[in-house]
C-alpha cells in the first residue's frame, strides 16, 4: 500500500475501490486505470474517477475520502505541507469543484464531475454510465467509462502524455472491435 510520501507511487486500486464502494459512492473509473483495465500497458500514478453529481453522492464521497485520510495534492507543496492546509472534506465542499486532486493512504486520487468528449462537450456520470463496462483490474472488479469516451477525453486534452497514450488505445479499440 502506498505511504503518505510526497513521491506518490502506484495507486492501490483495490483499496480505493473497496472504500468507495463501502461508502456507496456512484462513480466511474476513467483515465489510466480505466485504460489499463481495457488492456493498456502504460503505467499511471493516480486513480481518476468521475462521480455522479448529487448532494447524497458527494456526502458518500466525503465519508470515503475521510476514511482514506485524503489531503489535497498541490503542486509545489510536500505531502506534509498539504496535510496542514485547512481543508474541510464534506459533500458541499466537494460539490464546488469540477476537478480536485488528492493524496490518500491508498495513493493519488483525482475526482472529476465531468469528462470532455472530442468536441469539448463535458459529459457527466449520468451520460457516460450507459456505456460503462464492468472490468477486472488485477483481480478487482471496477466500473469504467467506455473505451471510446476515454479516447475522446485524451484527444480533447491535447497534452503530451495523452498523445503518447492514444496509439495504444486506438489499437485496443481496433482489437476489441469497437
Amino acid at each position: 500500500m502506498p505511504t503518505r510520501s510526497a513521491e506518490g507511487g502506484v495507486p492501490d486500486v483495490g483499496r480505493l475501490v473497496e472504500v468507495l464502494d463501502l461508502h456507496g459512492v456512484e462513480y466511474l473509473v476513467i483515465g489510466g486505470v480505466a485504460a489499463q483495465a481495457y488492456g493498456a500497458a502504460r503505467p499511471t500514478q493516480d486513480f481518476d474517477c468521475l462521480v455522479r453529481r448529487s448532494a447524497e453522492n458527494f456526502d458518500h464521497l466525503a465519508s470515503a475520502m475521510r476514511e482514506l485520510h485524503a489531503r489535497l495534492r498541490v503542486e509545489g507543496l510536500t505531502d506534509a505541507e498539504a496535510t496542514e492546509l485547512p481543508v474541510q472534506i464534506d459533500g458541499l465542499t466537494l460539490s464546488r469543484s469540477e476537478i480536485s486532486t488528492w493524496r490518500t493512504d491508498a495513493g493519488a486520487l483525482d475526482i472529476l464531475i465531468d469528462m470532455p468528449n472530442r468536441q469539448g462537450r463535458h459529459l457527466t456520470y449520468t451520460e457516460l454510465s450507459g456505456d460503462a463496462e464492468q472490468l477486472d483490474f488485477a483481480g478487482v472488479a471496477i466500473r469504467v467509462a467506455g473505451l471510446e469516451a476515454i479516447i475522446e477525453s485524451k484527444e480533447w486534452a491535447d497534452r503530451t502524455k495523452d498523445h503518447e497514450a492514444l496509439p495504444e488505445l486506438y489499437g485496443l479499440r481496433d482489437r476489441l472491435g469497437w
